[in-house]
């Protein structure tokens, strides 16, 4: 589903590093569509990400995730808030959504161009259509809040199955929504997800202590093992 431009002028959301130090900005807009604002789930995969960069470095993270000199794709991103933490913890980065929010992604990689120590670029993706320009596949697929629409959910499984390779991992948070067609649209999602994929749900714990909600989830999915006949 096309969401509509986002229009001008906005707002910005901060979001600080661990250690207090100053951290990502973001450009907001305060109408629109999905992608024009900062998200919970993408500030705790965010926080997350750091998190486990840095106990990554000191012995192993919890998710074993060293993202430095990496490639990252995010899907539907928005703002690109997970993406741009993604490249500022020295991952090769592509942040992709529709045609008319890239110029607030592209926006919002140049104010924080000074934070990035691998690299960033942003690029249209649709979910459903081809994906040759997007591989080899990456190291790493995020996603944020992309379960919402059930009209999506089979064009956003098949880039999934296209864009992954064997070792690719992907890390998927969502906010469990109990309104509506929100339950539905979430387990439909995860069952047809486990026809290819494995998944392994993050404990509560291991999300960062500030940037952390029960009802916001963090799976690690990866590609099913194909097995041949002996």
């Amino acid at each position: 589903m096309a969401s509509p431009a986002c229009p001008s002028p906005g707002f910005e959301r901060a979001l600080a590093r661990r250690d207090g130090s100053a951290g990502l900005r973001l450009g907001q807009r305060s109408a629109g569509g999905t992608g024009c604002v900062v998200w919970d789930a993408a500030l705790v995969l965010a926080r997350f990400l750091e998190k486990a960069a840095g106990e990554e470095e000191e012995e192993a993270g919890p998710a074993g995730l060293p993202l430095r000199r990496k490639a990252a794709l995010e899907l539907g991103a928005g703002t690109g808030l997970v993406g741009l933490m993604a490249a500022s913890l020295g991952a090769n980065v592509t942040v992709t959504d529709l045609d008319e929010v890239q110029d607030l992604l592209k926006m919002n990689i140049e104010n924080n161009r000074h934070l990035i120590t691998g690299s960033i670029q942003a690029k249209v993706l649709k979910w459903g259509e081809e994906v040759s320009d997007f591989l080899p596949a990456p190291d790493y697929i995020l996603m944020a809040d992309c379960i919402y629409y059930e009209e999506s959910l089979e064009p956003l499984l098949k880039t999934l199955k296209d864009l992954a390779g064997p070792e690719t991992t992907i890390l998927c948070c969502y906010e469990e929504r109990t309104m509506g067609k929100n339950p539905e649209v979430e387990r439909k999602y995860f069952e047809l997800l486990q026809r290819d994929f494995d998944l392994e749900k993050v404990p509560l714990e291991k999300h960062d202590e500030e940037y952390r909600s029960e009802d916001i989830h963090i799976f690690i999915i990866r590609k099913k093992k194909a097995i041949f006949p002996s």
